[in-house]
């Protein structure tokens, strides 16, 4: 097996210049590094991460924590982190939280015991015991999707977070809705104590207040976040006595659930009752009508969580930051309307909040 004296023999440069150039630790000439790749090519090198690791207390490895990871849009969040990541050299090591506090604890003490050079997590909706174990241990983390209320401390752990707007698109959903006619619309909300949940709540009442409707505590239902909690949330709000003639789902999964909600009852989808949804997937353009949703920038999500624990790394010390993307909005047809091209809404943006 070759050694990284080998390469350097090969190469004719030092065993010093191999190492920044593998580990990309200090600038060499574009010449030079040439002939270094050329030789591990040659030679077939392949670097001893452990041994590296116990030199530099680094083993460019990033753990991922996130809940439901089966569910498409966590899917394509982890591409995002998982292509970052190898393009800057790192590996992952994946668990999934459940959800649950407890769980996740455990996932994150076990890949913070795995070493690994920093974390990202998607909270549960209690996240203490996650934040006090990250704080206490020094772990750098980012988290993703949900935000955490961290408190200021000078003295304490910076978190930095990421995260898709919400409130502003399920606002633009019911105002969409209302601007169609409809003034009774129902909301399948996902499990309480989530940030997104509580934003995408916040949303909806805007949007209604917006539209000139009251908030009518009957018309909201939680869906837990999961498909068989939505589709009870779904057959909730079909059960009122005045039942909503238009719903938004809040994610991809209780929408699923509302539409078997929805079918169990002989429901049509826009005729008896118009349907907007928060997150698109693959399959909602295939959906007889076409699903109107809001697309999340699920890869660019990850994506961008890998370079903000990168930047945490390189700069711990470093003020922390808040980072929402903006959503899409893609007009189909289960809404009642005609179908039109994919369109972000005019009032998205990126925030960057200090």
């Amino acid at each position: 097996m070759a050694t990284m004296a080998d390469v350097a023999r090969s190469a004719g440069v030092s065993v010093a210049t191999v190492s920044h150039v593998l580990n990309d630790t200090r600038p060499v000439l574009p010449r030079t590094r040439q002939a270094v790749l050329d030789a591990v090519e040659e030679l077939g090198y392949t670097p001893n991460t452990l041994a590296r690791s116990l030199v530099t207390s680094r083993t460019r490895s990033i753990g991922l924590a996130v809940s439901a990871i089966s569910n498409p849009y966590f899917t394509e969040i982890l591409q995002g982190v998982e292509a970052a990541a190898l393009e800057h050299g790192y590996g992952l090591l994946i668990a999934d939280p459940h959800d649950d506090p407890g769980h996740e604890h455990k996932v994150v003490r076990l890949l913070h015991e795995r070493r690994v050079d920093g974390m990202i997590v998607a909270p549960s909706a209690d996240p203490r015991d996650l934040v006090a174990y990250l704080g206490r241990h020094r772990v750098p983390a980012v988290f993703l999707d949900r935000v955490v209320d961290v408190p200021k401390d000078d003295g304490g752990p910076r978190f930095d977070q990421v995260c898709a707007e919400s409130a502003e698109p399920t606002a633009l959903l019911v105002s969409h809705l209302a601007g169609l006619g409809h003034r009774r619309i129902g909301l399948v909300a996902g499990r309480p104590g989530l940030s997104t949940t509580r934003e995408r709540i916040t949303g909806y009442r805007h949007g209604l207040a917006a539209a000139g409707l009251p908030y009518d505590e009957r018309l909201l239902v939680h869906g837990d976040s999961e498909a068989g909690g939505g589709e009870r949330a779904a057959a909730a709000l079909l059960s009122l006595a005045v039942p909503p003639t238009a719903l938004v789902t809040a994610n991809n999964a209780m929408t699923i659930g509302a539409l078997r909600a929805l079918r169990d009852r002989n429901v049509s989808v826009p005729g008896d009752l118009a349907l907007c949804c928060f997150d698109d997937f693959t399959w909602a353009d295939l959906f007889s009508p076409g699903l109107t949703t809001v697309a999340q920038p699920s890869r660019e999500l990850g994506d961008r969580a890998v370079r903000l624990l990168l930047e945490r790394l390189a700069a711990p010390d470093r003020p922390e930051r808040t980072v929402r993307l903006p959503c899409a909005f893609v007009h189909r047809t289960s809404c009642g309307c005609p179908e039109q091209p994919r369109q972000a809404p005019a009032q998205a943006f990126e925030r960057t909040l200090p």
